[in-house]
């Protein structure tokens, strides 16, 4: 092996080296390449001494969507391209004692909800936060953060990071830059930056071999967010009753010869186009001609219609927009909202952009409306299917965001798209990966699956795998909605897993059916020492869903089932709920 590692260095023998590889790895799955690529990583690790460092480019990733994994992939690829010695690994794959061997590193990480790292960053937080966190004085590093400026706390986890790495003895060489849900315009300038800063440092000949193994580290992949696969709807049906507050919709789309693959738990990109009665709208109150020619980003022309139904996102409102808009319309009472946090976040949660410009009229050229928008971007749908059952298809299950408002219908961008599709209807498509979000290795564990309203939806997916593989262990599904005879969604799937077994127990919340509201969380509560055993048995733990509330909900309903039947404290039951999430024990797919 040692032998191994001197060879590699000329360039022949390198690449018969890859060749071999090639041959070895070629009909592996990804999942399997990952998990060769874990091994080979650790292998590496522990033949190598302590005091070994990678002085090439480290390019490391946090993700909870994939959308930082993308763009570390992407950033790979041109470091590959300018010949520069990198590898590339996600925190949730390294071994974080080996922070300390890295020279130069480009960090890559997006914030969740209320400023949470993601999943497969917790252990690396716990580690550089800890007393046993290493000094970096050898490192250089930059940090490109992610996030949603409609949180408060706005790429967060990633100023967090630039921060604790910069106190552990760190040298920042770039920047930190953060970047909204409208990242894939500015990212191409971040990593071209990025190289041209971190060329320079990286020695042609490496010291030792670098702490992740690049050549599987990255899944190759045919279709992605920047090149999707155009398909057809197959289905389109409403599985909600007729008498039901909710529309939510069975979706199928063909596969066929794509070669598109998935495994549970993953998710779908979408791309939409948006509803053209809205964009027409909008222009109408800006008083702004459809057909005024604006000029995209490849300095091509289109309409102004055209932009805001291919081009930009003209739903949801955001900070950005309001502060503007104030500025350009000069309205001081949409100035003194922007000027205040509290007020502008209250704002924005309960209206979309044609309510702004309804309720706050005013006539502003194509140019100013196009700079006020972001791009358009694609919307993320866990998959509702398991290849191994439904073959050449993938399933969604959306529920569409409707309402009334202002005297007319409000919809959600992706979820009305795919409300309007019929069968033939084009989509663009692709596959993000969840590796947090995956069923156990081991088929005979058992799992409980706690998924209100479309938060069922990859548990459907879990539920076939394990009946298409025969696999032995329990499953226990939670599932909450408004109405038994109207809300009840995939009942007859339930009810034949049930009868041949591959559903153990199911557990249901129809919160309206009575008069005293019933939730998952009061089930959990209901079943909290049978959960407890399971737990105690090993059962893993998923929860789809709300965000904001069912997740919390859920959350301090399981910290008090495990307070309850351990005899601990609440801290103490947070601290073993969290060790179980970094073991991938407790995992959380939510929105």
């Amino acid at each position: 092996m040692n032998n191994s590692k001197t060879n590699l260095n000329n360039e022949s023998t390198k690449s018969d080296f890859l060749s071999k590889i090639d041959n070895l790895t070629k009909n592996l799955t990804s999942d399997e390449l990952l998990k060769l690529s874990n091994y080979i990583m650790l292998k590496a690790d522990s033949s190598n001494s302590s005091n070994d460092s990678f002085n090439g480019l480290t390019i490391l990733y946090g993700s909870q969507t994939g959308n930082s994994r993308s763009i570390a992939e992407e950033l790979f690829d041109e470091a590959k391209k300018k010949n520069i010695n990198s590898t590339l690994i996600s925190m949730a794959k390294m071994k974080e004692k080996s922070i300390k061997n890295i020279e130069n590193l480009l960090l890559i990480v997006s914030t969740q909800g209320e400023g949470d790292p993601p999943d497969d960053a917790l252990n690396l937080v716990d580690f550089i936060n800890g007393n046993k966190a290493p000094k970096l004085s050898k490192m250089n590093f930059g940090v490109l953060a992610l996030g949603d400026s409609t949180y408060e706390h706005y790429c967060k986890t990633g100023k967090d990071f630039d921060a604790k790495l910069e106190t552990l003895g760190a040298n920042r060489v770039l920047d930190r830059v953060d970047l909204d849900v409208d990242f894939d315009d500015h990212t191409e300038q971040w990593i071209s930056n990025a190289l041209t800063v971190m060329e320079p440092l990286i020695s042609s000949s490496p010291k030792s071999i670098s702490p992740a193994f690049d050549l599987v580290a990255k899944d190759e992949k045919k279709y992605t967010r920047k090149s999707p696969l155009e398909t057809n709807i197959l289905t389109n049906q409403k599985i909600t009753g007729r008498n039901s507050e909710k529309d939510i919709r069975h979706i199928e789309i063909n596969l066929e010869e794509s070669g598109l693959k998935y495994t549970p738990g993953d998710s779908l990109g979408v791309w939409f186009k948006n509803d053209e009665i809205l964009a027409h709208k909008i222009l109408s109150c800006l008083e702004i001609d459809v057909n005024e020619i604006i000029f995209s980003k490849e300095n091509e022309p289109l309409t102004i219609l055209d932009a805001l139904i291919y081009e930009f996102e003209i739903t949801q409102l955001h900070p950005g927009f309001v502060k503007k808009y104030a500025e350009l319309t000069n309205n001081s009472e949409l100035i003194d909202i922007s000027n205040d946090k509290e007020k502008l976040n209250n704002f924005i949660s309960n209206k979309q952009i044609i309510d702004l410009i309804i309720e706050y009229p005013s006539t502003i050229s194509s140019r100013q409306l196009k700079d006020l928008l972001r791009k358009l971007t694609p919307r993320l749908y866990s998959i509702a299917s398991s290849q191994n059952e439904v073959e050449d298809e993938v399933h969604l299950t959306v529920g569409v965001v409707q309402y009334q408002e202002l005297g007319f219908l409000h919809t959600g961008a992706a979820s009305g798209f795919l409300q309007r599709t019929s069968p033939n209807d084009k989509v663009k498509i692709y596959v993000e990966s969840n590796d947090r979000f995956r069923l156990p290795e081991n088929p005979n564990t058992p799992i409980i699956m706690i998924g209100p309203g479309t938060g069922i939806a990859p548990f459907r997916a879990f539920l076939q795998e394990r009946a298409a593989l025969n696999a032995k262990g329990k499953n226990w599904l939670f599932f909450g909605n408004p109405y038994f005879s109207d809300d009840f969604l995939y009942q007859t799937e339930w009810q034949d897993y049930l009868e041949e077994e591959v559903l153990e127990k199911i557990s249901l919340a129809f919160s309206r059916d009575q008069k005293d509201k019933i939730y998952v969380q009061h089930r959990l509560l209901e079943n909290a020492e049978e959960i407890f055993n399971w737990i105690s048995d090993g059962a893993h733990i998923y929860i789809c869903g709300d965000e904001s509330r069912m997740a919390k909900d859920v959350h301090k309903a399981l910290i008090r089932i495990i307070s309850d039947n351990k005899k601990i404290n609440e801290s103490e039951a947070e601290e073993f709920l969290r060790e179980m999430q970094k073991q991938g024990k407790y995992q959380k797919d939510v929105y």
